[in-house]
C-alpha cells in the first residue's frame, strides 16, 4: 500500500485528505499539535481498514519530524508528503504595522522552515518511491495582497517559491503547491472571526487533490477549485 505523511491532520483539510486517501487504501502517518483531536481523527480514519499512525507534536521540532518519517518507513516508505500544518502569525489577523515579529517568525517556522525540514528528512524515501510526491498547501494570500494577510501570505509565498525550486532540483518527484481556496476551517475562523459568510467544507475540495494524484501533471502551482472544474 502507498504511504502518506499528512501534517495538520486532526481537522479541516488535513483530516479530509486523510479520510479520502484511507478510502483509497493508503496507509497514513498523521500529525497535529492537539493530541486529543488527532486521536479522534485517527480513530475515524482507521475505520477504512488501513494502517494509521498518529503522532502528536509540533512540526517545528526536528525530533518530531524525524519521528514522522521513521513511522512512515516502518509502514513501507513515503510516497506522498502533504505539508498542511499552518500558523497565521496573529489571531485574529492584523495589519503589518501591528503584526508581532514573533508571530511572523512563528508563521515562517511552521509554514516554511518546517516544511523544508520535513522534505529534507523524507527525501531519501520519496526518491526511492516509484511515485514520490510533495504537496505544499498554499493560499490565495500567497499571490494576492489582502489587507491583514501580509505575514501569513508572505510565508505561503515563500513556501510556493521553495516548492518551485524543489521541483527543479528533484525532477524525479512530483512537487505541487496547491491553493485549496476559501474553506470553512478553524484557521479561517481564527484569522477573521467576524466574517460569517458561508464557505465550502474542506471535503469539497479534496477531489481536486485526488485528481492531481490520479493524473500526475507536471510539478507546479495548482488551484483545487480549478481542478474541480477540469482546468488548471
Amino acid at each position: 500500500m502507498p504511504v502518506a505523511i499528512i501534517t495538520g491532520a486532526s481537522k479541516g483539510l488535513g483530516r479530509a485528505l486523510a479520510e479520502a486517501l484511507a478510502g483509497r487504501g493508503w496507509d497514513l502517518v498523521l500529525d497535529a499539535r492537539g493530541a486529543e483531536a488527532l486521536a479522534e481523527a485517527a480513530e475515524a480514519v482507521s475505520a477504512y481498514g488501513t494502517r494509521v499512525t498518529a503522532l502528536p507534536g509540533d512540526v517545528t521540532d526536528a525530533g518530531h519530524r524525524a519521528e514522522l518519517v521513521s513511522a512512515a518507513w516502518r509502514l513501507g516508505g513515503v510516497d506522498l508528503l502533504v505539508h498542511n500544518a499552518s500558523a497565521l502569525g496573529a489571531e485574529p489577523l492584523v495589519r503589518l504595522e501591528e503584526l508581532p515579529l514573533e508571530g511572523l517568525r512563528r508563521a515562517l517556522e511552521v509554514n516554511l522552515v518546517a516544511g523544508l525540514g520535513l522534505v529534507q528528512e523524507a527525501l531519501p524515501l520519496l526518491r526511492a518511491s516509484g511515485a514520490g510526491t510533495v504537496v505544499a498547501v498554499s493560499s490565495d494570500a500567497a499571490a494576492e495582497a489582502y489587507e491583514t494577510w501580509g505575514g501569513y501570505g508572505a510565508s505561503k509565498a515563500a513556501l510556493d517559491h521553495l516548492t518551485a525550486v524543489l521541483a527543479v532540483e528533484e525532477p524525479g518527484l512530483r512537487v505541487w503547491a496547491v491553493d485549496p481556496g476559501d474553506m470553512a476551517t478553524d484557521l479561517y475562523a481564527a484569522a477573521v472571526p467576524d466574517d460569517h459568510d458561508p464557505r465550502q467544507e474542506p471535503a469539497a475540495v479534496v477531489p481536486g487533490f485526488l485528481r492531481l494524484l490520479d493524473e500526475r501533471p507536471a510539478s507546479g502551482r495548482y488551484g483545487a477549485p480549478a481542478l474541480l472544474d477540469g482546468a488548471r
